[in-house]
């Protein structure tokens, strides 16, 4: 029998799609549809390839979190104050959708990793976690998690965690065990209705 505590996720389940303003495509990894406006989401991860500068694309009432997968960086420009360069790896920086934001790439294309919550859904705490070989992790009952596996590979449930993969779990207790050193992005769920 499956185990229904969690679900795996990889590039099968995966979206390509353009961005908002047009600008460029997005790989969306998971996409939780609000129950208000089942079109448009409450909760989004996306992985985006950026290839050129320019503005970001607004999105009104979220809450957005962003960091540097791959790449030299880029300098953000939040309505018109002074830019800050999002230049070190697994650095998050947290902003409203609402913002006005431009940008400008600090040396050639890069690869970031997109949080974006619904603020009246509810929200979401995102951390990065480097694991050493044999190391574990348990991830505490009672909330949800997505957590995207960055590099290494982790064992969960009897099953083999591969770099690109997400895994959702239902808010049962689970535990992670390294089978190669391992960089996760921990995504910890909060709807409004549990707060």
């Amino acid at each position: 029998m499956p185990d229904m505590s969690y679900r795996l996720l990889g590039t099968a389940d995966y979206t390509d799609m353009p961005w908002k303003n047009g600008g460029g495509t997005t790989c969306e990894l998971f996409r939780l549809p609000h129950p208000a406006r089942p079109a448009d989401f409450a909760l989004r991860l996306s992985i985006a390839t950026v290839a050129q500068g320019g503005p970001f694309s607004a999105f009104p009432g979220v809450d957005r979190t962003l960091l540097l997968l791959e790449g030299a960086g880029m300098a953000l420009r939040f309505d018109g104050s002074a830019p800050v360069r999002l230049e070190q790896t697994l650095q998050p920086i947290v902003f409203a959708g609402e913002t006005p934001v431009d940008c400008t790439l600090l040396d050639g294309p890069l690869r970031d990793f997109n949080l974006m919550v619904a603020r009246d859904w509810g929200r979401a705490a995102l951390q990065i976690q480097q694991l050493t070989v044999g190391a574990s992790l348990t991830l505490a009952d009672g909330a949800q998690h997505l957590v995207y596996l960055h590099t290494g590979e982790f064992g969960l449930g009897g099953q083999t965690i591969n770099a690109g993969q997400l895994v959702h779990t239902s808010g049962t207790a689970l535990t992670l065990h390294a089978q190669a050193a391992a960089t996760l992005i921990i995504i910890e769920v909060h709807p409004a209705a549990a707060l």
